[in-house]
């Protein structure tokens, strides 16, 4: 098991704001190949969005803030295309509420100077933008302050799907606790699901932590039930995509019956999620639009088709789970318990 002595913080960079464009990381290609792609438009914005190659709550919204800007950089008519720009980048992707979130953030800047000449709301507008992925970066940290008092020490921790630098701007929300709990000294080791269909926990969260030195155990999702009884794991700690006023939390999918698991079990289930994550608006998960993805991620392991022509598929691409699954919910400002609808809101109500 690891100390903290071992600790390598991830220094990808996942996106960034340059001159050429916004650049990220193609994390379709991880682990085999690190390669990146430069958007010039926010209509590539929008696709990278919608095709994967930038995934994950937090970094979806940099991604959308960043696109918006980029409308605006291309832009000679602001007025007129800003509904646009704001509309194409809002459907790519309906589950994640970050995405949402961070378009109105930029909308209402807008709003509130678009008085100025064109030259200083780009430059305003680019600057916000680049504010989001900063302060992204240092919510995600604060979150791993909160959360790493919470993983117990020379025990496993069990992490699905991928919730870490490379869904946000940097360091992570689940492995950013994983992070913190290291760099405190605790000796853990990670359990990470492959997380089917698109493999998030194989391809990326094993390359994350295994750059970082943390031990990585790579599972099927399937054994998870059975490591769980087994006494081994101490945790699950799994990111969010939009949590509900009364604690139900939408995650990549598998999640729901993860939490199951751990419940049965006796194992505690954390999630880790901005502030930006909580939809207050939503009485519960079932208010929380599932997006449905292409049959080929099912069908199609790498590129290879593996599955028997013509059969139907079913691809949602998150679960809800019940609040009364959820252990805690950790954000910058705090831990939230139940009642999530009075501790949610208090968390909400600081930021």
């Amino acid at each position: 098991m690891n100390s903290s002595a071992t600790l390598v913080q991830n220094t990808i960079e996942t996106i960034e704001w340059t001159p050429n464009g916004v650049v990220m990381i193609d994390q379709r290609r991880l682990p085999r190949e690190t390669a990146f792609v430069t958007c010039r438009t926010y209509v590539d914005v929008a696709d990278a969005i919608r095709n994967m190659t930038i995934r994950g709550a937090p970094a979806i919204g940099v991604a959308a803030a960043m696109g918006v800007a980029l409308g605006a950089l291309k832009s000679e008519d602001l007025d007129s295309e800003m509904p646009l720009i704001c509309e194409t980048l809002a459907g790519t992707r309906p589950t994640a509420v970050n995405l949402f979130w961070a378009i109105e953030r930029m909308r209402q800047l807008y709003s509130s100077i678009r008085q100025l000449n064109l030259s200083e709301i780009r430059a305003r507008l680019i600057k916000e933008a680049q504010k989001i992925r900063d302060e992204d970066i240092a919510i995600n940290e604060a979150i791993g302050r909160y959360g790493a008092p919470l993983v117990p020490d020379g025990r496993t921790v069990l992490t699905h799907c991928n919730a870490g630098a490379l869904a946000t701007a940097g360091f992570g929300t689940a492995l950013g606790v994983i992070r913190a709990a290291v760099q405190l000294g605790k000796k853990i080791d990670v359990f990470a699901d492959e997380t089917r269909p698109f493999l998030q926990g194989a391809r990326l969260t094993a390359w994350e932590l295994q750059r970082d030195g943390i031990e990585t155990t790579l599972i099927t999702d399937n054994m998870a039930g059975h490591f769980l009884k087994s006494g081994r794991i101490g945790c699950v700690v799994v990111g969010a995509d939009r949590i509900a006023a009364n604690g139900d939390v939408a995650n990549k999918i598998g999640t729901y019956g993860l939490a199951v698991l751990a419940k049965e079990n006796s194992v505690p289930f954390y999630v880790a999620a901005p502030t930006s994550t909580l939809d207050l608006t939503l009485a519960s998960g079932d208010q929380i639009p599932i997006e449905e993805r292409a049959a080929h991620e099912v069908t199609h392991v790498q590129g290879v088709h593996f599955a028997p022509e013509g059969i139907h598929v079913a691809n949602p691409a998150f679960d809800v789970t019940p609040n009364r699954y959820v252990s805690a919910i950790v954000t910058e400002h705090g831990v939230a318990r139940a009642p999530y609808t009075d501790s949610l809101r208090e968390l909400r109500e600081r930021g």
